[in-house]
């Protein structure tokens, strides 16, 4: 991770921790000792229907990540609330990639789409209150080509050099992501969250070249990477 990814990183974790404030207030209030249910609690859980609302929104700290960097991703999303327990969530984005190494002068470069499907699961005990404590899942999948090159490749033999490239090169890439965060109401139906994500691969095809350097909407390659978000939604 570059310098300016531990800023960006930290800037997500001090703006996390401003709004976990509030809501540590409300969690004071609230308490979080366990207790029995009354009967008026067991009816006005009941009462709630199944479906709450939808939500759309967008990911904030890819384009940053982008605008900042070598690589990043634009990311927007969509969710189903069920009793205020359940999110089944889609997320579709955009990664791209235009890296040039320091030391090789190699340079790799790539753009796709990507799509995650998967579900959060609300855990604080009171589900209806307008902050949320999050926790989920998702399966994320990418198809994409990316090119490779020049490398400057030295002859022993005839004191030559010769330059090799790689262009279209194809790769797919499935991964899971276990994620945890907090979702705020700011303002009516305006939410601001964020979460931190485990991403781990568990699929990987490629071509003659080998691993790409980047793989859209998962980050730089490895059997595990660790990522964050930061999201404005809309809920209606």
């Amino acid at each position: 991770m570059t310098h300016r990814n531990n800023i960006l990183y930290s800037i997500c974790i001090a703006i996390s921790l401003l709004m976990l404030v509030p809501m540590t207030a409300d969690a004071q209030h609230y308490g979080f000792h366990k207790k029995k249910r009354t009967a008026e609690e067991q009816a006005l859980e009941d009462s709630i229907p199944l479906f709450r609302g939808v939500a759309v929104g967008f990911d904030l700290v890819g384009p940053v990540t982008r605008a900042v960097g070598d690589y990043g991703n634009y990311e927007v999303f969509a969710r189903v609330n069920l009793k205020d327990r359940y999110f089944p969530t889609v997320e579709i984005g955009y990664g791209d990639a235009d890296h040039t190494d320091d030391v090789t002068n190699i340079r790799y470069k790539t753009s796709a789409p990507y799509g995650k499907i998967g579900v959060d699961f609300n855990v604080m005990k009171n589900k209806h209150d307008k902050y949320r404590v999050l926790v989920g899942v998702r399966y994320a999948f990418t198809s994409f080509n990316y090119d490779i090159g020049p490398l400057d490749i030295s002859d022993p033999v005839w004191k030559g050099n010769a330059v090799y490239e790689a262009h279209d090169q194809k790769c797919s890439y499935g991964w899971l992501e276990f994620g945890a965060g907090v979702d705020a109401t700011l303002w009516k139906f305006i939410h601001l969250g964020w979460s931190v994500r485990y991403r781990s691969r568990v699929h990987q095809k490629y071509d003659d070249a080998g691993e790409p350097w980047y793989v859209p909407g998962y980050g730089k390659k490895g059997t595990s990477r660790i990522g964050a978000t930061f999201n404005v939604a809309f809920e209606f």
